[in-house]
Formats: structure tokens, sequence, C-alpha cells
């Protein structure tokens, strides 16, 4: 491979703000795996956002990029899986497997896609010191002809639209909206853009807590909700707190901590077939390595208030929050049984209205 901007490279990245910045080019923020497409004829390298290979995991990507990709290039995007209309970051996860036979099988049962946004270098020419506006116009004359599963990320420098966007996209599984300076130079590892996420609030069970690697104080809260039938789903993790508060936590938590997991709604925990349909805090797995995932149960009584932006969904099991959720506040006056999933609404959109297929 020979090309003007040569792997491994880190992608540009972006800072939060509140609100939709003026005078930008807008787009979509995508919920998938940042990826750095490096195309020299057949050779085809697919990088991660910390610069490591993802080609070996997305075969069906490799057969369309030698066909839809310009002969020599760099595209930077997202691969992304779809389905049942709705971006499935879970599915996505499943993609990164050791054995050779099961990402053949999952290349032809959960195929991947992938959408361009910006273009690094195209033919002899590094494009890193061109302007955004021109790299997109470039980009787009570049992908005019291209078909599934190569798409082109829909962009706009209407503000408006983009608000539209934001509130529009998010039933389909995006997570937000991000801003672009038209007169940026692309600056790897550098933070120049902007993103605008969705948050909303949630009332939690505050169900147990691991400790912090540095010693005995918090490390996270494990929080769940009750579903339909009454039982306590684990639904994800709060786990910002200054050091002096991890060690007040574990004070102030001792009155609830149980002496062992049994008689926990979450007892079965370490038990590999409990996770197939309930949602418990993660075991072991090719994720986690030797990490250590172990936790001390709560009596599930205390309810907290914390931040999300988006949700995970799989097939069998209640939906998640996508990221670590932020504390806002204690709720005492919520009883545990009241924090249930009615209260995670999210707005239904049709992902083939955005990537026709």
């Amino acid at each position: 491979m020979d090309l003007p901007v040569m792997p491994p490279v880190k992608p540009m990245l972006a800072k939060s703000v509140p609100e939709i910045p003026p005078g930008m080019q807008y787009e979509a923020k995508w919920d998938g795996f940042r990826a750095i497409v490096h195309r020299d004829g057949d050779e085809i390298e697919i990088g991660s956002r910390t610069g490591k290979s993802l080609t070996r995991y997305f075969p069906e990507l490799v057969t369309a990029f030698r066909e839809e990709l310009p002969p020599r290039c760099v595209v930077d995007g997202e691969i992304v899986i779809v389905h049942g209309g709705r971006l499935d970051f879970d599915r996505l996860t499943e993609r990164i497997h050791p054995a050779a036979s099961r990402v053949t099988l999952l290349a032809g049962t959960t195929p991947a896609s992938f959408i361009a946004f910006d273009l690094l270098a195209l033919g002899d020419e590094a494009l890193l010191d061109t302007p955004l506006a021109d790299r997109r116009t470039a980009l787009a004359r570049s992908l005019s002809t291209a078909r599934p599963p190569v798409h082109l990320a829909p962009a706009t420098t209407d503000p408006a639209l983009a608000r539209e966007w934001f509130e529009r996209f998010e039933g389909a599984g995006l997570d937000g909206v991000i801003a672009k300076p038209l007169d940026l130079p692309y600056r790897p590892d550098a933070r120049l853009m902007f993103k605008i996420k969705h948050e909303r609030t949630a009332d939690t069970v505050v169900a147990g807590f691991r400790f912090h690697k540095s010693g005995p104080i918090i490390g996270s809260l494990l929080l769940g909700l009750h579903d339909e039938h009454g039982a306590l789903q684990h639904v994800g993790v709060c786990a910002a707190f200054p050091m002096k508060r991890r060690a007040e936590m574990v004070e102030e938590l001792a009155p609830l901590r149980m002496p062992s997991p049994e008689g926990h709604p979450w007892a079965a925990w370490a038990e590999e077939s409990a996770h197939e349909s309930a949602r418990l805090p993660g075991a072991q797995s090719r994720w986690t390595g030797k990490k250590d995932l172990s936790w001390v149960p709560l009596r599930p009584e205390l309810v907290l208030e914390v931040a999300y932006d988006t949700l995970s969904y799989t097939a069998t099991q209640a939906p998640r929050f996508r990221h670590t959720a932020r504390f806002r506040r204690w709720r005492p006056d919520r009883t545990a049984e009241s924090c249930t999933y009615e209260q995670l609404e999210e707005p239904e959109y049709n992902l083939g209205d955005i990537l026709p297929s």
C-alpha cells in the first residue's frame, strides 16, 4: 500500500456543546465503530479509532470497498449495523470475534454498512489541509455512484434542518448531531468538531456497586429498572464522582450492603445462561478479559436520578443505557418499585428513510 496518507490514522474528534452552533456543516451522529478506510487498488485496510485494524472482522465491507470506493483513497466514516429500522450497536459488537468461522457467519447474517463523511486523500493528493467544504464536495463526487452498503452521510448547512434531524433521527438510534466548521482542515486526534447529544433523565434503583481500581472506594454504581413483570433489570452504571465523594459513598451505602448476592434480583449474574433473557451485571467475556467484574450487592431500595443520552436494544432483552449514566440527584421521595421502563420513551423513526437499502 502506497498512499499519500498512510495507516494508522487516528480520526478527528468532537467536543460536547449544549446547543447547535450556527454557520457550520451538520451531520447526524452515528452510533457505530468509527473507521478510517485506506484503499490502494485491491489492498484494503480498515483502521479503528485507536488505530487497530478492523479489516478481518468485516469481510463484506472489504468486498464493497473494492467495488464502491475510488481506486486510491482514504475515507473517514462509521461502521454500523441496521436492524429493525434502527442502528443496533449490540449486534455490531458481536462482529468482533476471534474465530474466523464466526466472522464469516456473522458477515452473512448481520452484515454491516459504512457511512462515509470525510475524505483524507484521493489519488496521489493528501487532503488533510483542504477545508472541510472542499473535502465534502470531493467526497460527494467520489461516491456519486456508490451503492449500499456504502453510503454518503447526509449533510446540510441549514441549522433549522440540523435541529429537525436532532429530533427525528433519535428514533432510528442516532444519538445527536455533529457540527463542523466549513473551513476546518483535517487534524487527526484533535477535538475540533462539535457534538450535540440527547440527554434525558430517569429515576433508577441503585442495586449494587463495584469498587474503584485504586482501592476500597466506590468505582461505579449499578443501576436497575423494573420491567413490566416487576423484575429488576440491570440498565447500566453511574461512575463519574470526585475521589472524596467515592470514599464517602462507601460509608453511606454500608447499611444497604448484603452479605452475599443470595436473595438479590441479580443473584445469577455469574451464570452465562442467565444473561440470555435478563439484563444482569456483566460476567467475564472476550471484551473484559481479566478485568475484575465482581460487585457488592445492595438491597435495591435507594433511588438515584441519572441523565442518559440514548438506549441500546436487543431482540431478547430489555433496553439499557448505551453509555455511562450521569449523576443528577438522590430521590428519597421515590420508591424503588416506582422506577420502571415506562420513563424511557424514545421517538420511533425508520432508518430506511435516511439510508436507502
